[in-house]
């Protein structure tokens, strides 16, 4: 009797140990299933673009402030400063420029100058053509084309989404990307599952989205 107790007790401690073994591998098998967790660094300084309204001061000098709008070429005119590029530079980076540009203009040490964003109108792209709500729309995040379509409303009748185009500002002129839009929104019925061969394009400042 007391062998069979024994050997019963002893299987129940296997029957525990076994199940606690199975849990544990769970967990780490799901836990090494987990894809790595990306840390993303910290968005560098805002770059200032075309159409953006500055605020521009110079310490001290009155007559040196101003509100500046960057005009489409990029640049900005300022007192004893003249014509200023802005696209692409950072608000600290336009600073140094004024400062480089008007020190001869003191004797003493030169006030400190200040460039504020005031409104970065220029960090906008534009959906034209057969959609609900064609305009200009404010980039916050990443958007690429098919929701940028999404946040004009939509194609709207008769729209071609399969020929839309985008069109970009590039450094020898003006680009023309064409943008087949007509699969996506087919959804499951066109499309594979599993990783696209072909990414979507992102929109950038200035870009334009046509749905004809």
């Amino acid at each position: 009797m007391r062998q069979g107790q024994n050997d019963r007790q002893s299987a129940r401690g296997w029957c525990r140990a076994a199940v606690y073994t199975t849990l544990c591998l769970g967990a780490w098998s799901a836990h090494a299933a987990e894809p790595a967790r990306s840390v993303t660094a910290p968005s560098g300084e805002y770059r200032v673009n075309a159409g953006d309204e500055l605020d521009v001061s110079v310490w001290g000098e009155e007559r040196m402030q101003k509100t500046v709008r960057v005009l489409p070429d990029g640049t900005f005119a300022f007192p004893l400063a003249g014509r200023v590029s802005a696209s692409g530079n950072t608000p600290r980076e336009i600073a140094d420029t004024i400062t480089g540009r008007i020190k001869s203009n003191f004797r003493d040490s030169v006030p400190e100058v200040t460039v504020i964003v005031r409104d970065p109108a220029g960090m906008r792209f534009f959906v034209v053509g057969k959609v609900r709500t064609p305009g200009s729309y404010p980039i916050s995040r990443s958007v690429n084309a098919l929701q940028a379509l999404s946040m004009a409303g939509g194609a709207a009748d008769f729209a071609d989404v399969s020929h839309a185009v985008l069109l970009r500002q590039g450094a020898r002129g003006q680009v023309v990307e064409p943008v087949d839009l007509g699969q996506m929104l087919k959804g499951g019925r066109a499309l594979s599952p599993g990783v696209q061969t072909t990414e979507l394009p992102m929109l950038g400042a200035g870009d334009v989205l046509v749905i004809p």
